[in-house]
């Protein structure tokens, strides 16, 4: 299955940037797994991530905007489940 990333951003608000970086980060982290990533310009106040059209994050629903750790933690979830995911994958508590 071909896997596409879609990063809506609001450009009035000057998340591109924020946009670009978060792009970047998830093609370096799953090179080998996402086929598709698009970077696109939205409403004011928007910042949605979407793998393969699934809502996974949403700036006004989850309030504010994602950890790096967090996103490489939900696209994993989404499509390469037991990739390990280095220093970047959740930590047990200590008990």
């Amino acid at each position: 299955m071909e896997t596409k990333i879609t990063i809506k951003y609001c450009p009035k608000c000057r998340w591109l940037l924020r946009s670009s970086w978060m792009a970047q980060e998830l093609l370096t982290t799953f090179e080998t797994e996402i086929n598709e990533l698009t970077l696109k310009p939205s409403d004011v106040g928007v910042f949605k991530i979407y793998v393969n059209k699934t809502l996974i994050w949403c700036r006004k629903e989850n309030g504010g905007f994602p950890e790096i750790k967090e996103l490489k933690q939900l696209v994993r979830d989404k499509i390469a489940p037991k990739k390990s995911l280095g220093h970047s994958d959740k930590k047990d508590a200590l008990k």
